[in-house]
């Protein structure tokens, strides 16, 4: 099962049973609404089964791993980046789905999570799905596009957490743990506990001298271990607590944040990624057909200013011509020899 994964399952059985309310709203939308887009309300009632998977990574703490998106094609391309896609089906692992049957990552319109392999279904966990639930499904493997494996993923400088604490537990033996028992000489055994008194040498015990070195050894390990100590705490008091720079990145895309034209918010911007659609190749006729029509309707503004001019200009030599006291003649009377006379 894929380690990542696994952290997710278990947050999204704990959830099984969430059901959206009334208007779409969910607390995984609100939840991403406030963390990423500064609490744009479009989140809080928009398809939310991306979204769960961010909320449940967050709670997880494994976010870096599974990623944090609202958009299900944004989410998978991540992926693939990572060198963390494949098509093999596999516990833990993030499916997307197509119902069209497409295998291309741009026709992606759905995601879950894998919770177990049997035979040519899978069994999932899936946010809105059936229009409000969150719940268990079985999928054939016809409408998969793929699958996300969060447990291949690579952070630089991070390994995951709980993995790290179970070695560290494993392998931790204190630095300044008191020296093995020593093995008495048999002459020196009286079964399985020994009796010390404030004679040199009590019946069984232990001789005076050797209380001394042990007892020596003793306090030279806790000194040791009380200068490592100070050692230590002065040199974790010059080390800052955070880094001088923090990132923060974007969830969906995962991205520096850059400043927004005036009057154009996040949720524009979703809006027109989800507006786009992907246009059909045209043919070279129809391509020089927009062109002359581009050409044509920027033109056609200018003829009309052109005929405009004209015609202002026609009525201000009119004006002219009356203002002088000339009569008006037909144009098919222009160049007779009266022209111009009363």
């Amino acid at each position: 099962m894929d380690p990542v994964g696994e952290k997710l399952l278990e947050i999204a059985k704990k959830e099984l049973g969430y059901r959206e309310k009334a208007g779409g709203y969910t607390k995984y939308g609100e939840w991403y609404g406030k963390t990423f887009e500064g609490g744009d309300d479009y989140y809080t009632t928009a398809p939310w089964c991306d979204m769960f998977l961010a909320w449940a990574a967050n709670q997880a703490k494994v976010e870096d791993w599974a990623g944090e998106f609202a958009a299900t094609i944004s989410h998978a391309r991540w992926f693939q980046r990572n060198d963390a896609w494949g098509t093999e089906p596999e516990p833990g692992a993030v499916v997307f789905f197509a119902w069209s049957g497409s295998k291309d990552t741009g026709a992606i319109q759905h995601v879950g999570l894998v919770e177990s392999v049997k035979g040519s279904t899978l069994h999932t966990i899936e946010a809105n799905t059936d229009g409000v639930h969150l719940r268990r499904k079985v999928r054939d493997f016809d409408s998969v596009v793929g699958y996300g494996y969060p447990g291949k993923v690579k952070v630089e400088g991070k390994s995951f957490p709980w993995l790290t604490a179970a070695r560290t537990e494993k392998s931790h033996t204190p630095k300044h743990a008191a020296p093995a028992p020593r093995t008495l000489p048999e002459a020196d055994r009286s079964g399985d506990m020994v009796t010390v008194g404030r004679t040199g040498h009590n019946d069984g015990g232990i001789p005076l001298l050797q209380q001394e070195t042990l007892l020596g050894g003793l306090l030279a390990v806790v000194l040791c271990g009380t200068v490592v100590l100070a050692v230590g705490k002065a040199a974790a008091a010059r080390v800052p607590t955070s880094a001088p720079i923090r990132v923060r990145k974007r969830g969906r895309h995962h991205r520096v944040p850059v400043t927004l034209p005036a009057g154009i918010r996040p949720a524009d911007l979703d809006a027109a990624d989800a507006g786009t659609l992907v246009m059909p190749a045209v043919s070279a006729a129809v391509a020089a057909e927009v062109e002359d029509r581009e050409f044509w309707s920027r033109v056609t503004p200018l003829q009309q200013d052109e005929d405009l001019a004209f015609w202002d200009s026609l009525h201000a030599d009119l004006a002219s011509l009356r203002s002088g006291g000339l009569p008006l003649v037909p144009a098919d009377d222009l160049g007779r020899d009266d022209v111009g006379h009363g």
